[in-house]
């Protein structure tokens, strides 16, 4: 088991001697020690560098093949529930969606438009008499959920000249899925 989790040179240190990165994979391996049918991870990897990351994840991956470990991970690092066969999303505690990453980020419906406009509320309104689009603000951005967003957003800058700061396109994300179904993104200053 150590030298799977590529600690066997590590063997006579003590654990609290070791980095972050090879105390999580102590961890792991103490975790499997006893052969679980199913392995529960919490936060696994907060506070290690990217690097740690991937190697964590890739030993988690490994250990699902070939053992046949089931994984349940609390995380609220987005890519990490990504690699997820299945997840669901939580806000407040309650479940706002559930499913394969994949399957909740076609809930979309196509691109996400963001844009930067002193008045995101006025330009929401218009918007949407003018496109027939609907649009929300968030977190003071003006946020568009299209198909082919990269053809509207040429029509909306050309619509509303010098209103508008800036555009990005991205393609749905998990971030997206939260924000589409809880109108709050995933992080936010606590109201006072």
């Amino acid at each position: 088991l150590l030298a799977r989790m590529g600690l066997a040179d590590r063997a006579d240190e003590s654990v609290e001697r070791l980095s972050g990165g090879l105390k999580r994979r102590a961890e792991l391996a103490k975790s499997l020690l006893h052969r679980p049918e199913l392995l529960v991870l919490d936060e696994p990897t907060t506070g290690v560098d990217p690097g740690v990351r991937q190697d964590f994840w890739r030993l988690v991956g490994e250990l699902r093949a070939a053992e046949g470990v089931t994984v349940l991970v609390t995380t609220h690092l987005l890519e990490e529930a990504d690699r997820c066969d299945r997840l669901a999303i939580l806000d407040r505690g309650r479940v706002v969606a559930a499913g394969t990453p994949e399957a909740l980020r076609s809930e979309i419906g196509g691109d996400v438009i963001t844009v930067a406009t002193a008045e995101p509320e006025k330009l929401k309104a218009e918007v949407a008499k003018r496109f027939g689009v609907e649009a929300e603000v968030i977190d003071g951005t003006l946020r568009i959920e299209r198909p082919q967003g990269h053809a509207f957003i040429p029509s909306l800058v050309e619509a509303f000249p010098g209103r508008i700061a800036s555009v990005t396109l991205s393609k749905p994300t998990l971030e997206d899925v939260f924000i589409h179904r809880t109108r709050h993104r995933f992080w936010r200053e606590e109201e006072g």
